[in-house]
């Protein structure tokens, strides 16, 4: 068993092509044993956004903080605030972007294979 709080987890530059003001945390994963799952937490400064990208594995996203919109592959925005969920399924094209004036907040549930 393993509990840690969130601000105990070192935050990372996501430096990926098209990453514009995002962060990136894993307080679970693989490093603690986690059998199947891994927990990032991504936040994403106004103005800023994850890089447009897709990848073989689907991810689930709680939001913690802040409004966002998730964008697909032919650019319609779905529109995200605190409490909301989102699943990007397995090779969909998609970006987070942040639409609010404070930080955007997240929680991305994926395989630990892709932490």
């Amino acid at each position: 068993m393993k509990v840690i709080s969130l601000e105990k987890v070192e935050k990372i530059k996501v430096n990926m092509e098209g990453a514009t003001g995002a962060w990136k945390q894993l307080p679970l994963g693989s490093k603690d044993g986690a059998p199947v799952y891994a927990y990032r937490v991504f936040t994403v400064e106004p103005g800023g956004h994850t890089p447009f990208h897709n990848h073989p594995y689907e991810h689930m996203n709680y939001v913690i903080e802040g409004e966002g919109a998730l964008v697909n592959e032919n650019g319609k925005e779905t529109f995200l605030k605190a409490g909301d969920f989102a699943l990007v399924e397995p090779d969909e094209k998609h970006q987070y972007q942040n639409t609010g004036t404070g930080p955007f907040i997240m929680i991305c549930g994926v395989p630990k294979e892709f932490e």
